[in-house]
């Protein structure tokens, strides 16, 4: 049995800084808690997300989870933060990391302030590069509600392609919404570098 040709090996515990024209992506902090827990509550976010009314986040919980994230050796969670004014906007994650495969999950919310202002994209392709140019991926891969059109829309943008569909993978007022499932592969970031 042959495995999969080499690539650099991926290193999720290393927690970087990158920036572009718009937005920068930095390790958490627990002190981002508060501005996530605002984000967290907006409906939109737990509308797309999949999260529902009767959710709390508890701000200690919160400081928990967001102090612990650059501890976490087996996934990339970084805040993203408007250039413009250096206020957080939402995150970006790289998870269930697929070592022997080289592949990833891809998932990003951004909150109010971070909308119809092409931060989404931007973070998307800085994260989704550094996936591929520094960490070796093969494949990143993620699902997005077939009600969240602009999210679909910006991760086309950035290079992804639809590959199917979870039907009625999420019940959300009254009815079941299916979840299109996308990926991204390494050759065609680098034919395209998230520029499709």
């Amino acid at each position: 049995m042959s495995s999969p040709p080499p690539g650099p090996t991926a290193d999720f515990a290393t927690k970087p800084v990158l920036v572009g024209q718009k937005v920068a992506l930095r390790p958490f902090t627990e002190d981002d808690a508060a501005e996530m827990a605002v984000i967290l509550e907006d409906e939109e976010v737990r509308r797309f997300t999949g999260g529902s009314d009767s959710t709390a986040f508890d701000e200690q919980r919160l400081r928990d989870w967001y102090g612990s994230r650059s501890a976490q050796p087996d996934r990339l969670d970084l805040a993203v933060v408007d250039r413009a004014d250096d206020s957080l906007v939402g995150e970006v994650v790289l998870y269930e990391w697929d070592e022997p495969n080289r592949g990833c999950a891809f998932r990003t919310l951004l909150g109010p302030r971070g909308r119809n202002r092409g931060l989404g994209t931007e973070a998307a392709r800085l994260i989704v590069g550094h996936a591929f140019e520094r960490l070796g991926l093969h494949r990143v891969s993620l699902g997005v509600y077939a009600f969240n059109p602009r999210a679909r829309r910006a991760y086309e943008k950035v290079g992804f392609i639809a590959e199917g569909v979870e039907r009625e993978a999420l019940w959300h007022d009254g009815a079941w919404v299916d979840a299109v499932m996308m990926s991204l592969l390494d050759r065609e970031w680098a034919a395209h570098r998230g520029h499709p």
